[in-house]
């Protein structure tokens, strides 16, 4: 595993924490999941390992999920940054059940380059069936969150500055 990465989170792990997610839920609130988590480790769909090449490059490039809570409804931005340049998608999301579906719509993307907004498009709402999701695993109180995508890979966030290092 890269260096600084918690060693303790394995799929397996995951693995069971999802399990008793689908049968009694999270508990997660909206309250928890807000934040700017930074990616620290994917695995793709069917594999018990991380991959190390996706975690090295999606690091590198400071892939982040950031969450709001803005007048009782979620906000989210997806980025990624490489130098001064910066790639983000935006738009709104909810919680959806016990367990529970973080659902996303991004609505916009735009470039970002020193700080400055270089370029922005609208993006066409996906069709309800095809609505992106995270079905969140669990959050732990070291600052780290997991949950599964629409593709079925796992991803583990981290919030900036809470280690739980093995």
């Amino acid at each position: 595993m890269a260096e600084g990465i918690d060693q303790s989170i394995t799929a397996e792990s995951l693995l069971a924490l999802e399990g008793r997610a689908r049968s009694e839920g999270t508990g997660l609130q909206a309250a928890d999941l807000v934040g700017c988590w930074q990616l620290e480790q994917v695995w793709p769909k069917g594999r018990l390992q991380a991959s190390q090449f996706s975690g090295v490059l999606l690091r590198g490039l400071a892939a982040q999920l950031e969450i709001r809570e803005e007048a009782g409804a979620l906000q989210l931005r997806n980025s990624v940054r490489l130098g001064a340049i910066e790639l983000f998608f935006e738009g709104p999301g909810a919680l959806k059940g016990r367990r529970p579906l973080l659902q996303f719509q991004f609505l916009r993307m735009g470039l970002r380059v020193a700080g400055r907004q270089w370029w922005e498009r609208a993006l066409p709402a996906p069709a309800p069936q095809r609505t992106p999701f995270f079905a969140l695993i669990g959050r732990d109180a070291s600052g780290w969150l997991a949950a599964r995508g629409r593709g079925g890979g796992l991803a583990q966030w981290r919030l900036p500055g809470q280690h739980g290092l093995s």
